[in-house]
């Protein structure tokens, strides 16, 4: 790398897969097969899943397909602070680093502490982030999806449900221990992501869930709430069934809970 920590920008991470070879075979591989004598400090950043009215092609949630790859570190900000920590720590790490940001919150304003406008400040990979405190149900997403959840979450809050909110903020490595402590405080678990639902973020949890040590804490199956399993339509209102609404969420939340539809 010649001493540099490059950042390589993709306008849409869809054309990441161009550069899938050197990103995988090369960029992920290099550091383990070197022993680690050549470290890959590299990040790639850039939009990730679906936006609005961009169709199939520039709709696809990558979290699942780079968070598959050992070498590679995954992660997907949600909040101003998650964009701004986890950049920061993604630069000074000495692997390859995937930042998969969506293009519907750069729009979006957030609140920014002291702490996270420090120059020092970091979001260290492999920790979620409670966005909500609750006792009834956990919700764990990322990205785009943990507004979803909060929304979702405030609305059952007013019909006496109260939901545990948890941003991932890192797909890989996966801070499954939060999630854990979280089943264990609510008995219920429903992952929600943008990207399809074979081999999804939301599998990958459910397995860890159900074959680790919280697994007779769940007093229902563990529910994941997926964008549906075809290409994303161009069309507006076949866009909008294709992925998580708000709606969505708390009826799976409600189906956990036992609620009567």
């Amino acid at each position: 790398m010649a001493g540099l920590r490059p950042i390589c920008e993709f306008m849409s991470f869809n054309f990441s897969m161009q550069a899938a070879d050197h990103i995988i075979n090369s960029g992920a591989k290099t550091y383990y097969m070197s022993g680690g004598m050549l470290p890959i400090p590299i990040v790639f950043r850039g939009i990730n899943g679906a936006s609005d009215g961009v169709a199939a092609q520039h709709s696809q949630c990558y979290a699942a397909w780079y968070g598959h790859c050992p070498g590679l570190k995954v992660v997907s900000p949600w909040s101003s602070e998650d964009a701004r920590g986890l950049l920061k720590a993604a630069v000074r790490d000495e692997n390859p680093v995937i930042v998969l940001e969506n293009e519907m919150l750069y729009g979006v304003g957030f609140e920014l502490s002291e702490e996270a406008q420090s120059k020092d400040f970091v979001v260290p990979f492999g920790k979620a982030k409670i966005e909500k405190q609750g006792s009834h149900i956990t919700l764990v997403s990322h990205s785009l999806m943990v507004g979803k959840c909060l929304e979702a979450a405030a609305v059952l809050a007013k019909e006496g449900i109260e939901c545990e909110v948890i941003n991932l903020r890192s797909i890989r490595p996966l801070d499954i221990a939060t999630i854990e402590q979280s089943v264990i405080k609510t008995n219920h678990l429903v992952t929600v992501e943008g990207g399809w639902p074979m081999f999804g973020v939301g599998a990958e949890i459910s397995a860890q869930i159900m074959e680790g040590p919280v697994f007779n804490h769940l007093d229902s199956p563990v529910y994941r709430v997926t964008g549906a399993d075809l290409p994303v339509p161009y069309a507006k209102n076949l866009e909008e069934c294709s992925l998580p609404q708000m709606k969505d969420i708390t009826f799976v939340v409600k189906k956990s809970l036992g609620i009567k539809l």
